[in-house]
């Protein structure tokens, strides 16, 4: 079975986040970038089905030279392979496009992307892959077995969760609970050092239009003074949830 797995590169969520240019772009400047925790979990799995199963796993990244340091710490991990594709993820509809070249030209049997990435939190690349590369699709992903070209997958949903069955090629959202926490892997030294010597290809885009384009960002207002309000006084405790936090 060979397995692709798509990396987002995306900012550590402890990192202060800044806007240049009259708040039009994203100032890289000081921030510490990481895989996309929702990717992490997919790459765990594309792991187990390695070790298991003997599939192999290619990790791909739409993006410039510098997400090249997250796609070598994919494959400290342990992916045999990576692919990235030399243009900016402008939107979600141009990623999808660059990512629907790699899986046909590698004619992969399992994609495991993020259900969203946690930057721009679209949620839409996954889906329109699956529909580019004319593969089934789940989303919102918590658990999945594959047999074969066979593949069980449960997803989450309102109130609980939904067991389906569906055959390969597949396309995944993947998200917590599709591993463990206890179970994502740090690279040790011997992995970082077997890193160094795994393929690492660089390909050009295909011809895609960006659908959509950001036209400017807003940090969220800064949280308000605290009122206290006496146990005994309920009414003034209902006057203010309902006239100033508004959410009654």
């Amino acid at each position: 079975m060979k397995i692709l797995v798509c990396i987002s590169h995306v900012p550590d969520t402890t990192s202060k986040i800044n806007f240049t240019d009259g708040d039009t772009k994203f100032d890289t400047n000081g921030v510490q970038f990481v895989i996309n925790p929702n990717d992490e979990f997919g790459l765990t799995r594309a792991m187990w089905f390695k070790e298991k199963q003997g599939a192999s796993v290619t990790v791909v990244n739409v993006g410039g030279a510098e997400t090249e340091p997250t796609l070598r710490k994919a494959l400290a991990i342990g992916a045999d392979a990576a692919i990235r594709v030399n243009a900016e993820a402008t939107d979600g509809f141009a990623v999808a496009t660059q990512l629907a070249h790699v899986v046909k030209d590698g004619a992969y049997d399992l994609v495991i992307a993020g259900r969203e990435s946690i930057d721009y939190n679209g949620g839409m690349v996954p889906g329109m892959l699956a529909a580019m590369v004319d593969a089934n699709f789940v989303t919102n992903c918590i658990g999945l077995e594959v047999d074969g070209t066979n593949a069980k997958a449960i997803r989450e949903i309102d109130g609980g969760k939904e067991t389906v069955n569906t055959a390969l090629p597949l396309v995944i959202g993947g998200q917590k609970g599709l591993v463990e926490e206890s179970d994502l892997r740090i690279p040790n030294m011997r992995g970082i050092m077997m890193a160094r010597k795994k393929p690492l290809t660089v390909v050009e885009p295909a011809a895609a239009t960006a659908e959509t384009k950001a036209v400017s960002f807003e940090k969220p207002a800064p949280k308000g003074a605290v009122k206290l309000v006496d146990a005994d006084n309920i009414d003034e405790l209902v006057s203010l949830l309902h006239n100033e936090a508004k959410v009654i």
